[in-house]
């Protein structure tokens, strides 16, 4: 890890998402990763980190994730952050109707990436990598061989393909691709679905299942 680096991951709410904090040491700068659930909590802890708000990183626009209307309640996110400190929200093109739309930001408010695009925080430069399959316009941010992978990959498992906007084989392409990284990359996964909070890919390889499926064609057979 990058010595100007600073990355901390939270585990909030009551389906245990995983937000992170990532910036820099140096100039204090933080980008938050899909926050949502305990707001008031996060601003509190960024003042006294004295850590400065310049960014929100987007992985997908599911409302666990950013915040708005979910199985009949409204979760705090991106909407009450805005409100108080007005950032840009760094979201895939292929996402950005369904942020909107979840949490009420405008065209204004997003800036809108792909796939190889980058964000330079201090020293540190953010990849921002399309990951299509659990949402159209999901995404993972890598960082000096760190991998924030949202809902696309989990430790033990993978994101759901059976939900609106979802797609099996964009998935199986998508797991193929961070599989690619180096093998020391840490993984950093949205939920703490597993006994790890965090995993090298090489370690992640080994007790993945959905990561050792070889071909598509074997790849349509598990998953129907």
């Amino acid at each position: 890890m990058s010595e100007d680096l600073y990355l901390e991951q939270l585990k909030l709410g009551p389906m245990e998402n995983f937000v992170y904090i990532i910036g820099s040491k140096s100039t204090r700068e933080v980008a938050l990763i899909d926050p949502a659930w305990e707001i008031d909590r996060l601003l509190q802890h960024l003042k006294q980190e004295d850590l400065k708000l310049s960014s929100i990183l987007v992985t997908h626009y599911h409302p666990d994730h950013i915040g708005g209307g979910m199985m009949g309640q409204s979760i705090p996110g991106i909407a009450e952050i805005m409100a108080i400190e007005p950032v840009k929200i760094y979201v895939n093109k292929y996402e950005a109707e369904g942020v909107k739309k979840v949490t009420g930001v405008s065209d204004s408010d997003l800036q809108l990436v792909d796939s190889g695009d980058h964000l330079q925080i201090g020293e540190n430069d953010i990849e921002f990598l399309h990951t299509p399959g659990h949402t159209p316009g999901s995404q993972c941010f890598s960082v000096n061989k760190n991998l924030v992978s949202g809902d696309t990959l989990f430790i033990n498992g993978c994101g759901r393909v059976d939900l609106p906007g979802s797609d099996s084989e964009q998935m199986y392409h998508s797991l193929q691709h961070l599989c690619s990284l180096p093998d020391d990359t840490i993984l950093y996964p949205g939920h703490h679905y597993s006994e790890e909070e965090s995993a090298t890919l090489a370690e992640t390889k080994k007790q993945n299942v959905y990561l050792r499926v070889s071909d598509i064609d074997s790849w349509r057979q598990i998953m129907g």
